[in-house]
Formats: structure tokens, sequence, C-alpha cells
């Protein structure tokens, strides 16, 4: 597909016609795959023949969500899972041993710290964080023992924006992989692999998914790296299912689509609630006044659709705004078509310590909105009310 552009490649990259000669994708909703020999069988159980096993192992319509994905990150292969955090799960316990180092930025998902601190420390693995945007810190905390360094680009909920080429190349001085996690840009707005990034980790339940219906996740890197994940998977399992990737993969045909539109509305609304009167601040990288505006706008192609802003009044004034909207749906859920709105704070970071919550600067009075693709001014409507309340 090489002599196609991008968007032509998404469609059509991957794509195999079964001898129905279907012009949609096929599920393979099945287990396992049987045989004509039981010499067949052994050669695909141990690999020197080509095949599916099992569907733990291998899926024909996983398989080609995964090329697909790889395809739009500009990388050599993917790997898909149940989840997004199944994802993280699959990356450290194939990498990770006792005594190495993990060197994580703070403004990351609740559940990411939750499983480090608790199921990734408890087998010897020294997990430290820091300010994702402080490059000195990366420099002191990325020592010789360090395998593995992670962060978000652009943070949820505040939109840090990391420079993913100064951190790989402090990572790679001692040898440690870079994973970075672009649930917010998808592969659509950004490509760390092409940044200097040696992983990139996706949950495909977001953006990528698009409506809200089903869990994945992925990660996408070097056929070798990815060869260590497939180790793992074929022994712990946390795989995804054929109809989620049945969905996934038709989803990411309208992804940069869609990722344009959720850009051209967060942008409008952000405009307009930097002018309220009861808004502290918008977090949100295509506003000028955002102190990453200009980073995100060089290493990424657009600015998403997911911002915060903080009202006054704290964490009262934050429920009084979210129970006054009527057309966002209230969850913790992002990347919808539809507008979401929560209280990070009680929500998607609730079982952060107050310390930490202190720390990656999630405060009682933000409420973070993940803009879909109605029509803003409805959203902007729906707003205006709901802050009148306060």
């Amino acid at each position: 597909m090489s002599d196609y552009r991008d968007l032509t490649n998404i469609i059509h990259s991957g794509t195999r016609q079964t001898l129905e000669q279907e012009n949609s994708e096929a599920i393979f909703m099945t287990s396992s795959f049987a045989y004509s020999s039981a010499e067949e069988a052994a050669g695909k159980f141990s690999g020197d023949v080509d095949g599916n096993v099992y569907s733990r192992f291998t899926n024909p319509t996983v398989e080609l969500f995964e090329k697909k994905l790889a395809v739009l990150e500009k990388a050599d292969a993917a790997i898909a899972t149940s989840s997004g955090m199944s994802a993280l799960m699959t990356m450290a316990y194939s990498l990770l041993s006792s005594g190495d180092r993990v060197v994580c930025s703070r403004n990351i998902f609740g559940s990411t710290v939750k499983f480090f601190d608790t199921y990734t420390k408890k087998f010897g693995v020294d997990v430290v964080y820091v300010d994702a945007t402080d490059y000195e810190a990366w420099e002191r905390e990325v020592t010789d023992n360090t395998r593995l360094c992670y962060f978000e680009t652009p943070s949820n909920p505040l939109y840090e924006v990391v420079d993913v080429a100064r951190v790989a190349k402090i990572s790679h001085k001692k040898n440690a992989l870079l994973c970075v996690d672009t649930v917010l840009a998808t592969p659509a707005l950004q490509n760390p692999i092409t940044q200097g990034a040696d992983i990139v980790m996706q949950s495909a339940t977001k953006f990528i998914d698009g409506q809200g219906r089903c869990l994945g996740g992925a990660l996408i890197s070097s056929q070798n790296i990815i060869n260590e994940f497939t180790g793992f998977m074929r022994s712990a399992g946390p795989c995804m299912s054929p109809f989620n990737a049945w969905v996934l993969l038709n989803a990411l045909e309208t992804l940069p689509l869609r990722m344009k539109a959720h850009s051209d509305n967060a942008q409008q609304l952000a405009e307009w609630l930097e002018t309220h009167p009861k808004v502290i601040k918008v977090n949100y990288g295509g506003l000028p006044s955002h102190k990453y505006h200009e980073l995100a706008k060089q290493q990424q192609k657009g600015f998403g659709g997911l911002l915060s802003f903080e009202v006054t009044g704290g964490r009262d004034a934050a429920w009084k705004v979210i129970n006054g909207t009527k057309l966002l749906s209230i969850t913790g859920n992002l990347g919808d078509t539809k507008s979401l709105v929560t209280h990070p704070a009680s929500t998607t970071h609730g079982r952060l310590t107050d310390e930490q919550k202190r720390d990656a600067g999630i405060v009682e009075g933000l409420i973070r909105i993940s803009v879909g693709i109605e029509d803003v001014q409805d959203i902007i409507n729906d707003l205006e009310n709901a802050l009148s309340s306060i």
C-alpha cells in the first residue's frame, strides 16, 4: 500500500477477502481452528508453519485490526489487547524484572498509577514519578537500571504536552525503552514512533472506537518488541475478542475524519469557555494562551477533542455545573461522538491520595469534557445554562 496516501491506506491496508468475496471484513467468531492433518496441527502449534492456532494467540479479525493500526501509527507491528489497562499489564509484565526501574510522569491515568504502585512494585520493580515537562528530572531519574520510561501526551485531563523526541533521547542514553500513551491525540493526530518513541500504547475504547461501544487496547512497536508481548499474550491471555476487533477495525477507517470534527468543536468550546466569568482556567492545547500550545502545534496534527476547565467554588460548584447539563452525558469515559462530562477528582482520579491529586494538578473545581461531534452551539448553550447555576 506504499503507493497510496494515509487516508487511503487506513481504509484498504490489510484487507483480505474470504472465498465468499465479501466487501466488508468478516468476523471470525471462533475459539479454535481445525487442520487437515495431525502434521499440519503440529507445524502450526510449533510455529514452523504459518497459520492460526487458537484465538488467544491469533485470530484473523484481530490480526486485521492490528495491521491497520500499525499502518496508521507508522510502525512495524501491533498487538491488540482486551482493554487499555491490559495493554499496560502486557507491557509491564513482558519487559520488567525485579531490580528494574520505571520512570513515569505524574500526570497519568489514575488506574495506571494504581497499577504501578500496587501490582508492579510488589515484584521488586522501582517506580518513580517526575513532572512530565521537567526534563532535568528525567535526566536525573533515568538511571542505568531504568528499563522503561512512560508518559501520556497530551495528558488527561490537564492537556500537558511532553516533548517526545527530548525524552526519547534521555531514555536511549541509558538504554531504556520509551512508551508514549497518545489516547487523546490518537494515531490520526500524532505518531510518537516517528518522533523517537519505542512503544505506543492505545486505549482503543476511547476515540478509536468513537461511539462508546466496546473495550480494547493495543501496543504498537517494532516487530521484535511485539514478539515479546506475544509470548506474554499466549501465556496470560489478555486478548481482544474478535467481535471487538471487528468493531474497532471498521472504526479506524473514519478516525481521521472524526478527530478533525472533535478538534474543531473543542477549539470553539475552549475559546468560549476562556471568556466566561465563572471559569478560572481552560486546559486545551489549541488555545494560544495554553502553556504547551507551541509544542502541541509542532508534534501534533491537531489538538483533539478533550479539554478541562476550573470553576470557582471547588467541588460543590463543579458538581452543580455537571448536574446542570442536559445534553452532556455524565460518564467517566471519553472519546464518544456524544459530549461527555465528568469530575476527575471524584471519578477517573478518585482512587489517588490527596497528595497524588495535588501533585498531578487534579483540583476539586476541575471539570473534564470529552467534546463530541454534535452542533457545537448546542454544547455551548448547554454549558452556559449549567454555569448559570453557580
